[in-house]
Parts: C-alpha cells; sequence; structure tokens
C-alpha cells in the first residue's frame, strides 16, 4: 500500500505536536511493511531528521514564504505525487500544501483522510486569514474526507462545527516510542542546568500562549514559599519568552526558574526521568504527546482538562485540574504534599502507555483504516 502522509513541516523544534505525529507515524508505517512517502516544505529539516526516518521517502518542497508556509511548488509534480499514492493523509489544517494536495486528490479521485489533531478551532493569530481559508478550501477539506480523524473524543465538537458527525470519525490516538526514553543520568541533567540536589517541577512544550507556560509560572509564584521545588520550563520560543522572563523579575524568582531552551534525545529523556512532575498547562490541545513521553519514563503528571487527557485521573496516573492558575495552583499543592504517592502514580502512568499508546499499535489501527477504504 502506497501511503502519502502531508505535514507543512517536520521541524522538530518549532513543528509542535503535529511534526511529532507525523514523522512516527511514517516512520513505523514503514517498519510494518508499508510504502510510505511523506511530502513536507524544508522549514527546519536537517538530514539528520531524513536519515531518522530510514524507509520513508521525504520530498521536501523549498518554502518562499515562512509565515504562511507557502511553498514553491510545480502543480504537475504535485499531481504525479498525489497520482503516485493510494490513500493520502492530511495532517493539520491551516496549511496551503494540504489545499494543494487536496485539490490535486479531488482531481485524480484519490481516497484521503485528514487529522486536524486539535487545530480546527480558529484560535490565537490570523483569525481573519483562517476565515478566508476555511470559506476558500478548509471547510470542503474536512467535508470531503473519506474518513475524518480524531486523536481523541475532545475533537468530535471541533468536527461537528464543520457539519461532520460522529459516526464519520475515527479516533485513533497518539503513539509514544518508548525506546527513545530509556537514557536516564539524573547527575548529569541536573549539572547542565545548575539544578544540584533540589527536586524540579518540568514543563515541555513551546513558550505559546495556547500551551499555558504562563498559568504554571503564575501558579508556581504562588506556592513557592510553600515547597522548596525548582520550575524547567523545556522548549523553544513561541513568543511568551520575554513575558515569562519579566514575571520572573516581579516575582524574584530568577534562582529557582530555569530556562532550558529545545531538548531532544537523550537530554530530553534525562529532563524526564528527573523531574519529580510534569505539568501541562495547556489552554487547548487535542491530545498532549508529552503526557505520553512521560509515561514512558514513569513520570507522574498534573494536566489541565483542555488538554484531551482526562482518563489520566482514571487510571490514577496523575491528577486533572481546571485550565487556570488556581486550578493550576492547587493540583501543585495537591501533588507536592504527597511526594511518597508520586513514584506510584508515575508507574500507573507507565503500564498505561506500554499498554495502548506504542507507534506499533497506532499505526495498525491506521492500516487496517486504510485498507477498509480502499476495499
Amino acid at each position: 500500500m502506497k501511503i502519502l502522509n502531508v505535514n507543512m513541516s517536520l521541524d522538530p523544534i518549532r513543528g509542535g505536536g503535529t511534526t511529532e505525529r507525523s514523522f512516527q507515524m511514517s516512520r513505523f508505517l514503514s517498519r510494518n511493511g508499508q510504502n510510505c512517502t511523506v511530502l513536507t516544505l524544508d522549514l527546519g529539516l536537517t538530514q539528520e531528521r531524513i536519515n531518522a526516518m530510514a524507509g520513508v521517502k521525504v520530498i521536501a518542497m523549498p518554502c518562499l514564504f515562512k509565515r504562511f508556509g507557502l511553498p514553491r511548488f510545480s502543480l504537475s509534480a504535485i499531481n504525479q505525487i498525489v497520482g503516485d499514492s493510494d490513500i493520502i493523509h492530511l495532517m493539520s489544517h491551516w496549511t496551503f500544501l494540504n489545499a494543494l494536495v487536496y485539490y490535486c486528490a479531488r482531481h485524480q479521485k484519490k481516497p484521503y483522510v485528514v487529522c486536524p489533531a486539535g487545530s480546527l478551532p480558529i484560535f490565537g493569530r490570523s483569525k481573519f486569514n483562517k476565515k478566508i481559508y476555511n470559506l476558500v478550501v478548509g471547510k470542503k477539506i474536512i467535508r470531503n474526507a473519506n474518513r475524518c480523524i480524531a486523536i481523541s473524543p475532545n475533537e468530535f465538537s471541533h468536527f461537528e462545527r464543520y457539519g461532520i458527525k460522529k459516526e464519520s470519525i475515527s479516533v485513533i490516538q497518539n503513539g509514544i516510542c518508548l525506546e527513545e526514553y530509556l537514557i536516564k543520568d539524573d547527575i548529569a541533567f541536573r549539572q547542565a542546568y545548575g539544578l544540584l540536589d533540589t527536586p524540579f517541577i518540568l514543563f515541555v512544550g513551546r513558550l505559546n500562549p495556547i500551551k499555558g507556560p504562563d498559568i504554571l509560572l503564575r501558579a508556581f509564584c504562588a506556592i513557592k514559599d510553600k515547597f522548596p521545588h525548582h520550575l524547567v520550563f523545556a522548549g523553544p520560543d513561541g513568543g511568551m519568552l520575554n513575558d515569562l522572563e519579566e514575571i520572573v523579575r516581579q516575582e524574584n524568582v530568577g534562582d529557582r526558574v530555569h530556562f532550558v531552551g529545545y531538548l531532544a534525545g537523550t537530554r530530553k529523556s534525562m529532563a524526564y526521568h528527573a523531574a519529580e512532575l510534569l505539568v501541562i498547562p495547556s489552554r487547548s490541545e487535542a491530545m498532549s504527546i508529552v503526557v505520553l513521553e512521560a509515561g514512558a519514563t514513569a513520570t507522574p503528571v498534573l494536566i489541565a482538562d483542555q488538554c484531551g487527557f482526562n482518563d489520566i485521573k482514571e487510571i490514577g496516573g496523575g491528577i486533572v485540574v481546571a485550565t487556570s492558575d488556581e486550578g493550576i495552583k492547587q493540583g501543585l499543592i495537591n501533588l507536592l504534599s504527597m511526594p511518597s504517592e508520586l513514584k506510584s502514580m508515575g508507574n500507573k502512568l507507565k503500564q498505561y502507555t506500554q499498554e495502548f499508546f506504542t507507534w506499533d499499535s497506532i499505526v495498525s489501527k491506521y492500516i487496517k483504516l486504510y485498507e477498509e477504504i480502499l476495499s
């Protein structure tokens, strides 16, 4: 089966969760015997990233306008790429590349599925542009898909606003590559970032309003005198770093708040293992991948209720709180007040992750869905 995965970016630093999903899904489709091609832009794409997708054909189009992801393209070339595929997987939503591939797929009557991964709501900047995009092509992409894919039931309401009924939606969650989170060296990680032997709370993600790092920082400042913990922000600047640093100065917590930038590979694995707790304060997210990363390392989580992973509470892998300063604050107080139970929570989350969210099990669902559509 020839599968074409389409995602505007494979940049691991600024691409976000959809990038990681496309990257891992393509790798594991190939490992499971499928002929997989990825069509993307050259934004942040390195040879190392391409090499990590051994067995996957990567077609990277030059990007002319980074702000809007406008590629330099040949319509005949895209038509040929689409024509060489049996089925197409469109990832995310607000991209020029998705629109181009959609028109070619419709012209050739090629089946396709679409996985917005939480991106359907009009949130953040460029709201006017997004409304125009939906008016011209966005709604057509969603409504004409052979199948819509949600990564959690939280997305059902998003699709319904586009006129899609639940019976036309398949839920296929995010996955995790467990082998990437085996390295543990607490001493080396602490020495690298000046953490000494103090316990710390971890945030992983872009420093962007949708991820809620400001919520976590304000909550931490409110409880800083009750606990000895430090706070580590691991992720690239998404427009909020200056604002966060200003809060740090105002609250005089510069010796306890650490901005370590984007972490990958060994350093990322070490960060999770060394942390006492991962906090995910996102204002909107379909299904947080960092929950699975925490699960791979048995790190308990405190998660906001807009992150599409509320079953964390049911399986005892952490707690779910309101997406607010007060909600995160009370969650921190509750979890940090019972350190003896954190290890048990982490182990439960790890067991849950291993049982349901490995990429081998996730791609088997995709293969089954593709086969059903093609038949």
